[in-house]
């Protein structure tokens, strides 16, 4: 029992000592890419998973490959039997919107929650692209801020130009929520704004959540553990600033925050809709800001706002208003 309970407390002791002499785990922390749930999935097989979706890939950059799940709108179902995917290309369009799914850390494109989300929004009449971002499934590369962001941007560049206006829209959920307003500053910085944002279960920055994590809040009594966690999150280079970012953009945003969400807590997600609203006011930009508070009793945590059953209704309530 004594060398169980000294093993315990030489474990303890030691993670500090770890991070600080090898930063870049707290890196594959945060991203959990190397957790490719769920673990029997072909991707390069979606119908075992969701149907009416052709598999495909994308070189992003050089040497970086990455796997991309396209579901059709329900309309287009009956129309896809036996498709080629140069035939989904064209299909991008027909006008109707298309969404950009830009996942969070651990796992895959198939991990059901995903899915479940993927198949209401086809149901809705949207084209869904899910994206594996480079190191996650079966995309090559490392995962880093900056190789994510330049992955979702490349997806919604190669997008616009295969969906002849349809309106595209950015959703990050979580993690993708940095992504989304990363790769929305890039394009706005290019003179393209992003057409529309949707965050599910959006923070304020990653940091934030790393400090309030319940393995984080147990080393958070000894001193200078907190900005272990910051110098080591800036020696590599993650920052996903989501509330910097929306300091700047003036596009049409949502945001979908369930108040038991036990990962990112709701009170991110409000700070991030006042701080657009601010934006907005400030460029006296006459565009939506939108959010959505689910409450505590209907048990949506951070990763089951998919279960409302009026989910379909909000984002195309959100969408159809920018296409008047």
């Amino acid at each position: 029992m004594k060398r169980a309970v000294s093993f315990l407390i030489t474990v303890y002791a030691l993670v500090p000592v770890v991070l600080y002499l090898f930063p870049w785990i707290l890196g594959h922390a945060i991203f959990a890419h190397l957790l490719r749930f769920p673990f029997f999935v072909d991707l390069g097989k979606p119908e075992d998973v969701v149907d009416h979706t052709c598999n495909f890939y994308l070189n992003t950059e050089e040497g970086v490959s990455v796997g991309v799940w396209h579901t059709l709108p329900a309309n287009q179902w009956e129309k896809a039997a036996g498709k080629s995917p140069e035939w989904y290309r064209e299909a991008l369009g027909d006008g109707h919107p298309v969404i950009i799914y830009l996942h969070g850390n651990v796992g895959t494109r198939a991990i059901k929650h995903r899915v479940e989300l993927v198949k209401i929004l086809s149901t809705a009449g949207y084209h869904v692209l899910s994206l594996d971002y480079r190191g996650f499934g079966d995309s090559s590369g490392e995962p880093s801020e900056a190789g994510l962001t330049s992955d979702a941007l490349y997806l919604y560049q190669w997008v616009k130009k295969q969906s002849r206006g349809s309106l595209v829209c950015l959703w990050g959920h979580s993690l993708g929520s940095g992504v989304a307003t990363n790769a929305a500053v890039k394009l706005q910085e290019q003179g393209t704004a992003a057409d529309a944002l949707i965050l599910e279960a959006p923070y304020t920055r990653i940091g934030e959540v790393v400090i309030k994590h319940p393995l984080a809040k147990m080393y958070m009594f000894l001193p200078g553990f907190e900005s272990l966690l910051w110098n080591i999150l800036e020696k590599n280079n993650i920052v996903f600033a989501n509330d910097k970012n929306l300091k700047t953009l003036t596009g049409p945003l949502l945001i979908l925050h369930a108040e038991d969400d036990n990962v990112v807590p709701h009170h991110m997600g409000v700070k991030l809709y006042h701080i657009s609203l601010q934006t907005q006011k400030k460029h006296n930009a006459d565009v939506q800001v939108e959010m959505i508070s689910y409450p505590a009793n209907h048990g949506f945590s951070h990763s089951s706002i998919y279960l409302d059953p009026n989910l379909s209704n909000v984002v195309k309530g959100f969408l159809q208003k920018l296409r008047q």
